[in-house]
């Protein structure tokens, strides 16, 4: 569906690291650059690589890896007080800069990357069009307490075996992630089997855990990570830039996660897609592509 969308890729320095990034459809066009923040945090950009779609609305789409994952500087052996949400919107004002698209840009994260968006938004960055968050919570306690209410909707003997090895710290059994693939098939990706791209990403998250591990947890619904306690909530009027919020109907990022953001953000719009969960962008590409292409050409002046 894709094939004919051709991506240049290029590093970014930022300090003594690289961010890896890849610009698909031309960085001169009219209309405004997209610039996609993957989630995780440590996903990288394989699973929402979909997103290039854009591109052939004539505008570019520009995805990069964050720093620690992907095709940018991997750190393993950088500890907890390294990675913050600070270091993330850093490393995105350096790309902005380096590309040269300070006059004017559009930001849509997902999952993580719409957390990272939002907390990009209130410092209200020169050059921001507008914002899309896609699939995420304003409040790691609420997204906790929604992950606990969909886990205790998983059959029986998959909740016992998750309980079993989480309260023994073997979360790294393969029939620990057995079960987790049965919230994640309901509550993640609902395309199944996945599709490469999305496979690509976590399987990229198993060669480099740290970021993953050390912000989150093992995985979506364990969450003991340095971002158990982060919320945003307080400070999303902070936003002044047109926002839309979009999640699927069986999202793990349920409509009481997402609820804030609407609340929250003076005139934003939220779609919710009736036939997906976490990926949207997967699972109703074409309807997505369209919302969501639709947004940003309302908001390119």
């Amino acid at each position: 569906m894709s094939a004919e969308i051709i991506g240049r890729e290029g590093r970014a320095a930022f300090g003594s690291y690289e961010t890896w990034y890849r610009i698909s459809g031309d960085l001169d066009a009219d209309k405004a650059p997209v610039v996609i923040l993957h989630g995780g945090p440590g996903a990288a950009h394989n699973y929402v690589d979909a997103y290039k779609l854009l591109a052939r609305r004539g505008r570019a789409v520009i995805h990069y890896d964050q720093l620690g994952c992907g095709n940018s500087t991997l750190l393993p052996e950088k500890d907890t007080d390294f990675w913050t949400p600070r270091l993330f919107i850093d490393e995105l004002e350096n790309l902005v800069d380096h590309l040269g698209i300070r006059g004017g840009f559009h930001v849509l994260g997902q999952s993580w990357g719409g957390m990272l968006g939002a907390e990009y938004g209130v410092t209200r960055p020169k050059g921001l069009k507008s914002l899309t968050i896609a699939n995420s919570p304003a409040s790691m306690k609420l997204w906790v307490e929604e992950a606990n209410r969909l886990r205790a909707d998983l059959p029986a003997d998959v909740q016992e075996m998750l309980t079993r090895h989480e309260q023994a710290g073997t979360t790294d059994d393969p029939a620990y992630q057995e079960a987790t693939m049965v919230f994640y098939e309901r509550h993640v990706c609902r395309v199944v089997p996945f599709p490469p791209e999305v496979t690509e990403t976590f399987a990229q998250v198993a060669r480099n855990p740290t970021v993953y591990h050390l912000m989150n947890g093992p995985n979506e619904f364990h969450v003991i990570g340095t971002l158990k306690n982060w919320s945003i909530v307080e400070r999303l009027p902070a936003v002044d830039v047109p926002t839309l919020i979009i999640s699927g109907r069986y999202d793990e990022a349920t409509p009481a996660t997402v609820q804030p953001f609407k609340d929250g953000i003076k005139g934003s719009r939220w779609e919710i897609f009736e036939h997906s969960s976490h990926m949207p962008h997967v699972e109703e590409q074409e309807a997505c592509m369209r919302v969501v292409g639709d947004f940003l050409d309302d908001n390119d002046n």
